[in-house]
């Protein structure tokens, strides 16, 4: 009898033991064969630099899942009034997961995501996950104002050697910005380049104009060439094209005066003469990690290195998702590199406030809406968005063409 019992608890345990090792082979078989679709809508394409950034992370994509578990599929050139044709289009791809890239588009995302709830939507720059939440819906941004400050000190060490050499005065250190729109990203990110340069230049003073497009190549350099022409002796940018990049290396050649800042990728192939530095967002901080929790079946956010709001994510240089791109060194002012290096590796250890000093911001929608700045205003502190958006008084001055 007893013999019978060990006979039977014995086959029990094999048939429990046969079922979790076909349990297990066919979790591993479902992991090991899981494919996901990606899918991308861009407002520009490859020859835009901001759009190249996560042109070259999808094919990075695609390049690391080699192997068929990850396909992407991609809209290009695409408004943002014909965000929602866009995106229905990667939804009857069968996408998993869709990467939106430009603020345009949040709005549409965000209703699609609430009509697709089996589809994870990830909006880059924008800024309404946290409130009214949906569990697909995501929004994330590198905290570039660091990177923008670090260029400032840049931009600021060139200044000085202009000024120290006699080429200008101290009250001529002017410095001009092509902004897209009157955004909180936009002033956010001049602000913090012109609290670099005057660490440095404490007399420099800025001129801001828009083009009100993002990705406007004409338009961009002439409002570049515009700033020039009002005497400003550095450019730097808040746009999408390499047209203020052209505009000062042009400007250069006619015997000019004028360096230039860029954004999102190096432009010292287009303009070697005049570009000293650029900064750019790293997306792939991000993309990587959400793919790879939607491959896996795991929360995005989870699955995140940096800032973690809610659905939203955002990171600085504390977790690698912002970059400064090569010191052109033929036109840079001495001691750059390691003025660069001590900056970037005070805020990646949090001990620099950028938006702090004896500065007075007002908000250009409300003149009634004054923030002092002696006591500091810490930028993404509650969202990856950028949220300062006061003009400093006294040293930005904002032109409205349609006020000339």
């Amino acid at each position: 009898m007893m013999r019978m019992r060990i006979i039977t608890v014995f086959t029990a345990l094999i048939m429990i033991g046969i079922y979790l090792g076909i349990c297990y082979i066919g979790l591993y078989d479902e992991h090991k064969t899981r494919m996901i679709k990606v899918g991308f809508i861009y407002d520009g394409d490859e020859s835009a630099p901001y759009t190249y950034n996560f042109i070259r992370v999808e094919d990075r994509l695609k390049e690391y899942y080699s192997g068929g578990k990850v396909t992407t599929v991609s809209r290009y050139n695409i408004p943002a009034d014909k965000g929602e044709q866009g995106l229905s289009e990667l939804v009857d791809e069968g996408c998993d997961i869709i990467f939106t890239t430009s603020y345009g588009y949040e709005e549409a995302a965000k209703k699609m995501a609430k009509e697709h709830p089996d589809i994870q939507f990830c909006q880059a720059t924008g800024d309404n996950a946290i409130e009214d939440p949906l569990p697909n819906y995501h929004t994330f941004m590198g905290e570039i104002y660091e990177g923008r400050y670090v260029s400032g000190i840049v931009a600021g060490m060139k200044l000085k050697t202009m000024i120290d050499s006699g080429v200008i005065t101290a009250d001529q250190a002017k410095v001009g910005y092509v902004g897209a729109f009157p955004y909180a990203e936009v002033i956010s990110g001049y602000t913090a380049f012109i609290l670099g340069v005057r660490s440095i230049v404490p007399t420099a003073t800025m001129e801001v104009r828009y083009t009100g497009t993002w990705t406007s190549y004409s338009l961009e350099k002439q409002c570049a060439q515009t700033l020039i022409d009002d005497g400003c002796v550095i450019i730097s940018q808040h746009s999408d094209t390499i047209g203020p990049a052209v505009a000062c290396e042009e400007a250069c050649e006619d015997g000019n005066i004028v360096y230039h800042v860029g954004y999102n990728q190096s432009m010292i192939d287009v303009a070697p003469t005049t570009t000293l530095v650029s900064s750019r967002i790293d997306w792939s901080k991000y993309i990587f990690a959400a793919v790879d929790a939607v491959l896996n079946k795991k929360n995005i956010e989870r699955a995140m290195d940096g800032h973690i709001h809610g659905n939203d994510v955002g990171g600085g240089f504390d977790y690698e998702w912002v970059q400064m791109l090569d010191i052109n060194n033929l036109i840079a002012a001495d001691g750059t590199e390691e003025a660069v290096e001590r900056t970037v590796k005070k805020l990646k250890k949090h001990q620099l406030t950028v938006f702090k000093g004896d500065y007075i911001g007002i908000n250009p929608n409300d003149p009634n809406d004054r923030i002092d700045l002696s006591s500091g205003y810490i930028e993404n502190e509650n969202a990856s968005a950028p949220s300062f958006h006061y003009i400093l008084k006294d040293v930005v001055t904002v032109i409205d063409d349609e006020e000339e």
